[in-house]
């Protein structure tokens, strides 16, 4: 018999707030985390605004010694695993152990870039460039004695599984929405064979650090009306013209059923399916008809032994023009007919579009709202775009006990990862 493997903890950092709980009530209140970028000078950029959380104090869980190896995006997910594993009733564990696992998600490509531009500048010559003599001789004193250890991609899989004794199967998945996707279907996959009992998987992201920024604002993926504000991101409606970044953490704990009930867990849901694909076209496009996301989630589907009909989607929802069109198109393809009876949002409004942790903050919001019983409400859509005409979920939070769900994330280069979910009625369940 296949082992069955459900969500025990759920670990949200977003602008929205600190925990699951706070992220969630943030959501049902119609809050948006989106405002004027903070930190630097926004001026040269086309697009001004972001969803940065406040009040950040990693210092909280991270040692003194440690955080000055980690990126702030490195700090969100040790702090988001942290939380998830508090959530699940599992942070005072200890050594976690060998049949814990640990599968991580980021788009993370760099060290902290300020501290090298502080550097370079010192050795940069009269005619503004490096001068790769001066830097050769004094790099020890320019560049930070861990720098490269510092830009690691996966630099936080060993700060989750030290602090928390994780010594079973891992992996880092690289990317952007899809990379949390990934990393949690890995980890369900992971506990159905038999590899692990429990897994803390998922994804974090600080993309709208100024590095992150610059080299995305020319790529036409974001928008460019700052004068809206927190009205700016709009999935799925007429006046879409592309995303607004927020910084943040999604981190679930999935845990074998029998264990997780053995031990007397609050269950959200079950994860039984994953599925992925790819659209094959130039980046940053997409295929017309979502190809990709479309073979995604037909496969989760058949990973799940269910049929094509599904009662809730929590949908990529980037606003974009042909983002948003073709992930519709991508749900009647896969869904047929039945597509017209799923209830579909984005929470990006609200959280801004997380990156690296935007497919997971989907998986989270899955589960809740199965677990709740409620649909959070995709802010700002007024007025469908054309296409875009099934049953998204607009106004306020819909009641609407969904029993299925599918979450989404789509990545820059073509990816789709889709996750199957159903609610949890067995043993304990509040």
């Amino acid at each position: 018999m296949r082992r069955r493997v459900v969500i025990t903890g759920i670990g949200l950092l977003t602008a929205l707030g600190e925990g699951a709980a706070a992220t969630w009530e943030g959501l049902l209140a119609g809050r948006s985390g989106i405002g004027p970028l903070r930190g630097y000078d926004p001026a040269p950029l086309r697009t001004r605004i972001g969803a940065q959380i406040a009040d950040f104090r990693p210092e909280r869980v991270i040692h003194r010694r440690s955080l000055r190896m980690l990126c702030r995006g490195d700090q969100l997910g040790v702090v988001g695993a942290s939380l998830a594993l508090d959530d699940a009733g599992l942070g005072d564990e200890g050594e976690l152990g060998y049949r814990a696992g640990l599968f991580l998600g980021s788009g993370k490509d760099m060290p902290r870039m300020d501290a090298l531009a502080d550097g370079l500048a010192s050795v940069t010559a009269p005619d503004g460039a490096v001068d790769l003599d001066t830097l050769g001789r004094t790099a020890s004193s320019v560049l930070a004695p861990l720098f490269y250890v510092e830009g690691l991609q996966p630099a936080a899989l060993f700060h989750v599984s030290s602090r928390h004794g994780i010594r079973g199967a891992n992996d880092f998945f690289a990317g952007t929405a899809d990379a949390g996707s990934f990393a949690i279907g890995r980890a369900m996959r992971a506990i159905r064979r038999g590899e692990a009992d429990v897994a803390v998987a998922g994804g974090y992201d600080e993309p709208t650090s100024w590095w992150t920024m610059s080299k995305m604002d020319g790529l036409g993926v974001l928008t460019g009306r700052n004068e809206l504000g927190e009205r700016a991101f709009r999935p799925f409606d007429r006046d879409h013209d592309g995303s607004v970044f927020g910084e943040g953490a999604a981190l679930l704990v999935l845990e074998e059923r029998e264990r997780a009930l053995a031990r007397g867990a609050r269950v959200y849901a079950e994860i039984d399916g994953f599925g992925a694909g790819t659209d094959c076209v130039r980046p940053p496009g997409s295929h017309p008809r979502g190809r990709g996301l479309a073979r995604a989630v037909g496969h989760a589907l058949k990973d799940a032994d269910r049929e094509p009909v599904t009662d809730f989607v929590a949908a990529h929802g980037c606003a974009t023009v042909q983002g948003d069109t073709s992930e519709i198109a991508a749900l009647k393809d896969a869904l047929g007919d039945t597509a017209k009876a799923a209830a579909i949002t984005s929470v990006k409004p609200q959280t801004g579009h997380l990156v690296g942790a935007a497919g997971a903050l989907n998986t989270a919001v899955a589960a809740l709202a199965l677990h709740h019983g409620t649909i959070p409400a995709t802010l700002n859509l007024e007025q469908p775009a054309p296409g875009c005409d099934l049953d998204c979920v607009r106004g306020t939070p819909r009641d609407a006990s969904p029993r299925t769900a599918l979450a989404l994330a789509r990545g820059l280069e073509g990816q789709a990862v889709a996750l199957s979910l159903r609610a949890f009625t067995e043993g304990r369940t509040e």
